[in-house]
């Protein structure tokens, strides 16, 4: 090991954060082991780096004895008094073994050492970058794909897409910009693994961050998200401020803001309603674009019966159950909904009964 690379650690650790300390540690093991190795030696070894010139020392310790049984572990005491008569037995002394020609040896075991910690130490510099982005949205490129993963450039690396976690109204072809949500940052021994999402609720929050001024700097809240990816979801927001409407802020003006985000998830439907902790408002609300006459709280059970217009039914229902199903987990409430007519049938519904007007909006 010559003084060059005692330079080159002082560089590697300026440009890479790795400390020269870690790296001289880690060489000195690792030319403990090679002198092992390649000089079939099985004595304890100490090898000691000049960090001022540089030169590598191998030094092997062996224990004072009075009878020697190994010669590579042990020494008598007649021999070591040749060296120094302050010796005794139970002592343990060094000499200097540094072979004629270890400093070839050094040199491959400094390389393959330094590479090693230069890797260890950029993928602990990208796992400390990532893991401060899970949960959080970032814009990628995609590379390629196979039958369990598509693959996206995030800058540093390359993110893992799951079939499961892709949009199905989605088809993505390499060099598409998309924009994906982390959820999950793993520091395995291949390096930094990132999983990331088109179809997570965070997404959509993340999104709407992005879009809407007033849900980032938390003039309004997003209280709760769900989503069927792809097809359609649904957002409650909150002002506390009476003077802000939470609804109208996500909208935007003429629907710039959610359109924004429809077009970034090709067109999934997005209803955004205001949240309430009145279930009956908040359950009418979240039916939306269905209009709502009644609304009726079970809280022991923590269900509700809806009643809409006859004509409103299978609006409030939705394709397949869709609306009714993201309403209910939207709020957390059950829901059951019935026409005015089964209501009136059921003694359900009063003749003075008002309706219930939706504080909502249906996007496109």
């Amino acid at each position: 090991m010559v003084s060059d690379l005692l330079d080159a650690l002082s560089a590697l650790e300026k440009d890479k954060g790795v400390s020269k300390d870690v790296i001289v540690d880690a060489l000195v093991a690792a030319l403990i082991s090679a002198y092992k190795r390649n000089y079939n030696q099985a004595q304890n070894v100490r090898v000691d780096i000049n960090d001022q010139s540089g030169t590598i020392q191998v030094f092997a310790q062996k224990d004072i004895v009075e009878e020697v049984e190994d010669e590579r572990l042990q020494m008598s005491l007649e021999e070591a008094h040749n060296i120094s008569p302050q010796y005794d037995v139970g002592d343990v002394i060094e000499i200097e073994v540094t072979p004629r020609d270890f400093g070839r040896i050094a040199a491959q075991t400094a390389k393959q050492v330094v590479t090693q910690r230069v890797r260890e130490a950029e993928r602990g510099v990208i796992y400390s970058e990532y893991i401060d982005r899970e949960d959080d949205i970032m814009t990628g490129i995609v590379q390629r794909q196979d039958h369990r993963y598509i693959y996206v450039d995030l800058g540093r690396l390359e993110a893992l897409l799951p079939a499961s976690e892709q949009m199905p109204i989605e088809t993505y072809r390499p060099h598409d910009r998309i924009k994906v949500y982390i959820t999950k940052v793993e520091n395995t021994t291949k390096g930094p693994s990132v999983l990331v999402s088109r179809t997570h609720p965070g997404l959509l929050k993340r999104l709407f961050e992005l879009e809407v001024p007033e849900i980032h700097d938390g003039t309004v809240e997003v209280k709760s998200i769900v989503r069927e990816a792809g097809d359609r979801s649904k957002i409650a927001v909150y002002a506390e401020d009476p003077e802000v409407d939470p609804v109208g802020s996500c909208v935007g003006q003429r629907g710039a803001r959610v359109q924004a985000i429809v077009d970034e998830l090709k067109g999934e439907k997005i209803d955004i309603v205001r949240w309430s902790k009145n279930p009956t408002e908040y359950v009418a609300n979240a039916l939306s674009p269905s209009k709502v006459v009644d609304v009726i709280v079970d809280e022991e059970e923590k269900a509700t019966t809806v009643i809409v217009p006859d004509y409103q039914l299978s609006l409030a229902i939705g394709k397949r159950g869709q609306n009714a199903r993201l309403a209910a987990k939207l709020t957390g409430w059950k829901i059951d909904i019935k026409s005015e007519s089964d209501a009136e049938e059921l003694g359900l519904l009063t003749l003075n009964q008002s309706t219930v007007v939706n504080d909502s909006e249906d996007q496109l």
